[in-house]
């Protein structure tokens, strides 16, 4: 029998307040969105609330971390933008 194996997410927040976007990496993503909704992350304390735009699941931490790298470099943002073309068709960014 598999013993089950814990996700590593990758994921991309929007700030309602200022659209600004924050890319980070965690192994709880419902917790952490809380947690940065709750002005409890002192990265983005007071720019909420935010939106979750977009994420990714791996089973490796390294790779997760090295995709949090990744997406956070120019070429990242594009790969995002061009992921979730639908998502901002809709909206002003």
């Amino acid at each position: 029998m598999n013993p089950v194996r814990a996700f590593h997410y990758v994921y991309v927040l929007k700030s309602l307040k200022s659209n600004n976007w924050y890319t980070g990496c965690t192994s709880d993503l419902r917790k952490r969105f809380a947690e940065h909704n709750e002005g409890k992350s002192p990265y983005t304390k007071g720019r909420g609330p935010y939106e979750l735009i977009y994420y990714e699941a791996s089973l490796n931490k390294k790779d997760a971390f090295a995709r949090e790298r990744y997406l956070k470099t120019g070429m990242g943002k594009r790969y995002v933008n061009n992921r979730i073309k639908e998502y901002f068709k809709g909206a002003l960014v």
